[in-house]
């Protein structure tokens, strides 16, 4: 059994989620489509086996320990090297993803990796949530929105609440500083429909990273004004 064989099966063993052999190829697949292209152009500082397993994989399933995401659409906004939407699809293959990203290089990655996983029902798109969250086709329209993005809270809500449709959830992956940046959120994740429902620390397996994941449920329907115009929510964030 390879090393990245052993640490997602018994990751996913303490996580409480089932993996099975083909889902575990695909993911091996995954990491070595995302080291022949990161030769190329700039996905990821992580390439060693076991910190991709770890780091990027199993950091990227964590969140369905949290919310068993099952059918439904998810969009994943920022995606980057497609985490945590890929590997979310590869465990629950029933969902519809979105992957949303600014930069159209990463999306080609991304739809070869897709082809070579075969993964079906997934769409992709280019350009930013701000435009996106106010589009028709878009706009509440998600059961699910997920994202492992860098920016604060307040701002991360007004990129992806607007996608969620009401009685859906947005699953946000934080670090340490989690219970500051919700109650900095507070006002902007009321204003935005939302309502955080669940909050957990979750431990990787293999290391000794720690982070937060919490669970907002979109309760009520977002402001017509709301995403506003790219680049107003990271400059001027709802406070």
């Amino acid at each position: 059994m390879s090393l990245m064989n052993k640490i997602l099966k018994d990751g996913c063993h303490e996580f409480q989620i089932e993996i099975n052999d083909q889902q575990v190829q695909k993911l091996i697949k995954y990491k070595d489509i995302l080291i022949d292209w990161n030769k190329k152009m700039n996905l990821t500082s992580i390439e060693e086996e076991k910190d991709v397993a770890i780091k990027h994989f199993l950091d990227s399933i964590s969140c369905l320990k949290v919310k068993n995401v099952t059918k439904g659409k998810l969009i994943d906004v920022g995606t980057g090297a497609g985490f945590p939407g890929i590997p979310i699809k590869v465990m629950r293959s029933d969902i519809r993803l979105t992957l949303l990203d600014a930069l159209n290089k990463r999306l080609d990655f991304l739809k070869e990796v897709c082809d070579q996983l075969d993964l079906k029902e997934v769409e992709f798109v280019h350009g930013r949530a701000e435009d996106y969250g106010q589009l028709e086709g878009h706009r509440e329209q998600y059961d699910y929105a997920a994202a492992r993005a860098v920016a604060p809270l307040n701002v991360l809500v007004e990129y992806c609440l607007p996608f969620v449709k009401v009685g859906g959830f947005f699953i946000c992956q934080k670090g340490p500083q989690l219970k500051e940046e919700l109650k900095e959120a507070k006002k902007a994740i009321d204003l935005l429909g939302g309502k955080p429902v669940e909050e957990q620390v979750v431990k990787l397996p293999f290391s000794d990273i720690e982070h937060r994941i919490v669970i907002i449920e979109k309760v009520k329907h977002t402001p017509t004004k709301y995403p506003r115009k790219a680049g107003k929510p990271s400059k001027n964030p709802i406070r």
